[in-house]
């Protein structure tokens, strides 16, 4: 590993650093690694290496499971080499310094963030982390909006309908179940596209020492659709219970008040009170649709509340 990462970077010498984590159901694993030689010293680096025998924390250990992993790593390097350099405003990512597919492996070296600023991790975000996640996916919708997905997932986000028929199909909840795909309709069908991030959930930013800027990191499931996807998505992974409840409204508004000034600032031909008017209704939508997934993927997870719930009847019973 130590010599490709020299032909890749052509730096003098790599010295592995730190592992990091492993990739989702043992596909690899992020660790740093520090460069001589090179424009970057401190670089985090992405080796992915699919195992032999499929092993999955909650039982999903299928070839279409395996087929779809394998697929959002050549979304990632899509991402890296096609997308990431727009996000110059508002919605920072890592730079990718090299990325390459070659005997069935992918390796992505990327920019460290931590070295750049960006070192603090949260999993239980107050009001200013809050504001500067949902500031980021405002700059980031901002930024894609009405950009083809080319390269990415036609639709994005990990837990799109027509990724997952094996847990469609575990879903127990016969009115839920045969309300899926109308929900998946009413968010395709938005007249309002971007590109979404597709995995938006808080472990997936790094913040500043102060909480006021964000970074973002793993673009695997990034592809076309409606914004609400990622904004449902971010304030269940980090809010629970009656605070779910009570202060979700709230951040929703929040976020519409950043994307219009998003769209002001980076595409004021936008007519942004349609772009948040159609976008608004389909929160709920969003919400039901993640419901959906986690009804047939992990009926048990915590994130099955009575807020979520509620939003996917009201939803169920307008279509």
């Amino acid at each position: 590993m130590i010599e490709r990462l020299q032909k890749l970077t052509q730096a003098r010498a790599v010295r592995r650093g730190a592992h990091l984590q492993t990739l989702w159901s043992g596909y690899g694993e992020l660790f740093k690694a520090e460069l001589e030689g090179a424009d970057h010293h401190h670089v985090v680096v992405k080796h992915v290496r699919p195992p032999t025998a499929h092993r999955h924390p909650r039982g999903w250990n299928t070839s279409l499971s395996h087929e779809r992993k394998l697929r959002s790593y050549d979304v990632e390097m899509a991402w890296y080499r096609d997308f990431a350099a727009r996000c110059e405003v508002g919605c920072r990512v890592a730079g990718c310094l090299a990325a390459v597919q070659e005997d069935g492996e992918w390796i992505f070296v990327l920019e460290d963030l931590d070295a750049a600023g960006f070192s603090e991790r949260c999993f239980d975000l107050g009001p200013q982390r809050m504001q500067a996640c949902l500031r980021w996916l405002a700059y980031f919708h901002a930024t894609f909006l009405g950009v083809s997905p080319q390269g990415l997932w036609p639709v994005g986000t990990y837990w799109h309908l027509d990724t997952r028929p094996d847990e469609l199909e575990a879903v127990q909840d016969v009115q839920l179940k045969a309300a899926a795909p109308a929900i998946d309709t009413r968010l395709n069908n938005a007249t309002f596209q971007t590109l979404v991030h597709g995995d938006a959930k808080v472990a997936n930013f790094c913040f500043s020492d102060r909480g006021s800027e964000v970074a973002a990191v793993d673009f695997q499931y990034v592809g076309g659709g409606c914004g609400m996807k990622d904004v449902a998505y971010l304030l269940g992974s980090c809010l629970r219970g009656k605070a779910y409840e009570r202060r979700a409204p709230g951040y929703v508004e929040d976020y519409f008040e950043l994307l219009s000034a998003a769209l002001a600032e980076l595409q004021p031909q936008v007519p942004r009170a349609k772009v948040i008017e159609e976008w608004r209704a389909l929160y709920p939508v969003a919400c039901a649709d993640f419901y959906r997934f986690l009804a047939g993927w992990a009926p048990d997870h915590w994130k099955m509340n009575a807020y979520s719930r509620e939003l996917t009847r009201q939803v169920i019973h307008e279509l």
